[in-house]
């Protein structure tokens, strides 16, 4: 269980990230037309998985904004956002911030994801939403980076995220 802040207050998850160097459970999400999307969809592709609370969040927002915009320069990159918001919620984010280079994908439906991740916040505000997380997978899943925010209200290190890829 990882012990971070939202606020400045104490917040808990259920468990612990995936780790650099271990390999990234499969999980199976919900994409923005409500079909099922699963890690091994996204095979042969490296990955920045942007987990956050809710797209309805400044930070938020921004991360998903801020990789959005890198992934564009990126070769065999796929960018997935990923947060317990309903799909439609993500679609309307996405039209109404351009996001072009980044899918969204909703962990909504059973949680499943934020479990098997340790990421799940089990006490604060945001009780029962994901932690702020990001992980960097190449192309079989290894874990290239691994990051959980310790104040939710911050913002990941992108520079040292994207830094793995180059």
């Amino acid at each position: 269980m990882a012990k971070i802040t939202l606020g400045g207050s104490p917040a808990e998850t259920l468990g612990t990230i995936p780790q650099v160097g271990t390999i990234a459970p499969n999980f199976t999400l919900v994409a923005k037309d409500l079909s099922s999307k699963s890690l091994s969809d996204y095979e042969g592709h490296r990955k920045i998985l942007n987990i956050f609370p809710s797209v309805d969040t400044n930070v938020c927002a921004q991360s998903a904004r801020k990789f959005n915009q890198e992934a564009s320069d990126l070769e065999n990159t796929k960018v997935l956002c990923i947060s317990k918001d309903l799909p439609f919620a993500q679609a309307r984010f996405c039209a109404a911030e351009n996001i072009e280079n980044a899918v969204l994908l909703s962990d909504f439906r059973d949680g499943s994801f934020g479990k098997d991740y340790g990421l799940t916040l089990t006490s604060s505000g945001f009780e029962g939403l994901h932690s702020r997380v990001v992980l960097v997978l190449d192309e079989n899943n290894k874990v290239l980076y691994s990051e959980q925010v310790p104040e939710i209200g911050q913002e990941p290190n992108y520079d040292a995220a994207l830094k793995t890829l180059c």
